[in-house]
């Protein structure tokens, strides 16, 4: 709901003792919320305050009531403001500490302008920055240089209590195998591999917690692990074999070091646990070994990855007295994922001390690489993220035709194309190839293949064309069968022409492969098709959608200035749509109707309404006197007019336009300007 206040032109007499009801004291630790509505004194109308003087904008009469309801309104100190700006627009910039030169900025600027030092504060800020006016200001405090910059950097305001993390019951540690045991591709013995799944039957059974409680034990001499030693058995034969790839892979991949990647090099201890070792649900203990303002806390549980713990942001107001650098903690494992995918392939969260209540900015999706050898969408859908809106193309490939057009066709006609030339040549020049074998022919020179395409320009006809060399090797071609065919069609030319009949060669050999291979290529675009169709009648039939959801969106979605790279609007030496364009034609038109419609807007609010009922009697009169003259002047030119019907222009057209003012739209007591260019054809 919209309250629309009225802005106050004119002071009312203020009241001699206003009775503003009191707000109940409450004693409640929280802040008293601010009325929604601004609650006004009653005042009391006399006859004075209803003559409305109305003054110009730069002279509103000040006075109290005036200061009080538009004044500024300094009752926080800077620090509280600081505080309340943090509270309500989410941002902290808590425990600022500041070199002597921002120090000095920050106390002696005024909203970026510069003012005078005013302030002791600023005064001394300023005399700090001078070095030996600082070294002796340390002297007299009687600190050393160390001991000053450690005071600078102490935490301001007051330490939270440490927390202390309870559980409602003992908290188990399990040594269960992965279930994920064994990785992808890697062969282990299935008696034993069916052995250590067993475990995870035995995990499954339910326990009351009673039951559990009484069954605590501190020793573990008869802990059932043989299932796990199994898998440690298996899991150091994979390490074995594994490890060295695993660093190579590493450096390919992971060129630039941020926290959380692999250990490798002299990083890398013996004994480290790969990520076969970890899985979802364990609990570890660990040593914090980052901490991240925008990733998170990051704590080295022995593994070459360190687990990554999402903290971001503002949080880290509320975390930062709990979670250090050099702390051991007790985290449990949530999530394992692909290390050259995401960039934290570990993530956990903190059980030793619980942080969770304390956390409220997660993160969307965890943090992924963005390679360039990888498909965006592949990438997008294995990370799990919601695809990126498009504009809907609006094509239908279950409408397009089929495709017959093989690529391999074009190769196919280079090497026929070169096999007829070699056996033309050998038809004009036999002496050449005489005592040589068509099979062992050699390229003239060592054919390049990267080079084997040249572009260049001939004459044809006397205009310059452009021009494709295409250079082919002789290994490729079977000049054999071709010779054998041409051989063929000779012999069977000569029978024609003895029979006297005319014989036509209707395909060759490659031309036959060729229209193998397109038919091939025409068969396959029709399968695909085929599916395609059945793809979409199956859906349709399940009420599944035919795209996958939020992949295209309207084009209303993106609004009107969504950049496209084709449009010369994005170009960079584009200086504006050209003036002669149709779409600043148009705008120019509309201009001249708006203008048209609303006259000289410019003039309503001086002239008063007798103003306006004068110029429009003075306007009509001389429309009449206009047309008299007019009509006077068409009786003398009549005979005149015979003699020439070449221009039968009516030139009245381009008289004053408010010659005919009874047919043009009047405005507020304005005639309106049907001709954008006032005063262009005056008389």
């Amino acid at each position: 709901m919209q309250i629309l206040q009225t802005p106050h032109f004119f002071a009312f007499p203020k009241t001699l003792n206003p009775k503003t009801p009191k707000p109940h004291q409450h004693h409640h630790h929280h802040h008293q919320c601010p009325p929604l509505l601004p609650t006004k004194t009653p005042i009391p109308f006399s006859k004075r305050t209803l003559t409305a003087n109305s003054f110009s904008s730069d002279e509103f009469p000040v006075d109290e009531t005036f200061l009080e309801k538009f004044g500024p309104k300094d009752k926080e100190t800077e620090d509280e403001a600081r505080n309340r700006n943090w509270v309500e627009r989410g941002w902290a910039p808590w425990e600022e500490v500041f070199t002597p030169e921002a120090d000095f900025a920050r106390k002696s600027l005024n909203e970026g302008e510069e003012v005078p030092l005013q302030s002791p504060e600023a005064i001394e800020a300023f005399k700090m920055l001078k070095p030996s006016y600082r070294k002796k200001k340390m002297e007299q405090m009687g600190l050393t240089e160390d001991d000053y910059y450690r005071k600078q950097f102490e935490i301001k305001g007051e330490i939270p209590e440490p927390l202390e993390t309870v559980w409602a019951a003992p908290m188990v540690a399990q040594q269960v195998p992965p279930r994920d045991w064994p990785p992808r591709g890697w062969e282990v013995d299935r008696k034993e591999l069916d052995y250590i799944r067993e475990a995870h039957k035995i995990v499954g059974v339910r326990v009351g917690l009673e039951e559990l409680e009484k069954e605590v034990r501190t020793e573990t001499e008869d802990m059932c692990l043989d299932r796990y030693r199994v898998f440690l058995k298996q899991y150091n034969e994979w390490v074995a074999a594994n490890k060295d790839s695993l660093e190579e892979e590493s450096y390919k991949y992971d060129q630039d070091f941020h926290p959380g990647r692999r250990k490798r090099g002299k990083d890398y201890k013996e004994g480290m646990y790969e990520l076969p070792f970890y899985y979802p649900g364990q609990i570890c203990l660990g040593k914090v070994t980052t901490l991240h303002l925008y990733q998170g806390a990051f704590v080295d549980i022995g593994g070459v990855y360190d687990g990554w713990v999402p903290i971001k942001g503002n949080d880290w107001y509320w975390i930062r007295h709990h979670i250090k650098v050099g702390m051991h903690v007790i985290v449990e494992i949530l999530a394992k994922r692909d290390p050259y995918r995401f960039r934290f392939p570990i993530e956990m969260r903190f059980v030793h001390p619980n942080i969770d209540h304390l956390i409220f900015n997660r993160f969307d999706f965890p943090p992924i690489f963005h390679r360039d050898d990888t498909n965006p969408d592949e990438l997008r859908r294995d990370c799990g993220r919601p695809p990126v809106p498009r504009k809907d193309p609006g094509d239908k490939p279950e409408e397009e035709p089929l495709l017959s057009n093989h690529p391999y066709v074009d190769k196919l006609w280079q090497i026929h194309v070169a096999e007829q030339m070699i056996l033309d040549d050998l038809e004009a020049n036999p002496e050449k190839y005489k005592d040589k074998k068509l099979s062992e022919l050699t390229d003239d020179e060592d054919f390049d293949e990267e080079n084997s395409v040249t572009y260049t320009k001939a004459y044809y006809k006397k205009s310059l064309i452009p021009k494709v060399i295409l250079k082919t090797s002789v290994k490729e071609l079977d000049l054999e069968a071709a010779f054998a065919e041409r051989e063929l069609h000779n012999k069977l030319r000569m029978e024609a022409k003895e029979r006297g009949e005319e014989y036509k060669v209707t395909k060759l050999r490659r031309n036959i492969e060729m229209d193998e291979c397109d038919l091939l290529h025409w068969r396959r675009s029709f399968e695909e098709r085929e599916a395609l169709l059945r793809d979409i009648s199956c859906r349709q039939a399940l009420g599944l959608p035919l795209e996958e959801p939020g992949r295209y969106k309207d084009s209303s979605f993106f609004g009107k200035d969504q950049f496209d790279p084709s449009n010369p609007l994005y170009r960079f030496d584009y200086w504006g749509e050209p003036k002669n364009s149709e779409k600043s034609k148009q705008e120019r038109i509309k201009d001249a109707h708006n203008k048209s419609i609303v006259g000289k807007g410019a003039e309503w609010y001086e002239t008063s309404y007798e103003e306006c009922i004068e110029q429009k009697m003075q306007r009509e009169a001389r429309s009449k006197e206009l047309a008299q003259e007019d009509t006077k002047r068409d009786h003398d030119n009549e005979d005149e007019d015979d003699d020439d019907d070449d221009y039968d222009l009516d030139f009245n057209i381009l008289r004053e336009y408010g010659a005919n003012s009874s047919t043009q739209p009047h405005v507020n007591g304005t005639e309106s300007s049907i001709m954008v260019d006032e005063d262009m054809f005056e008389d």
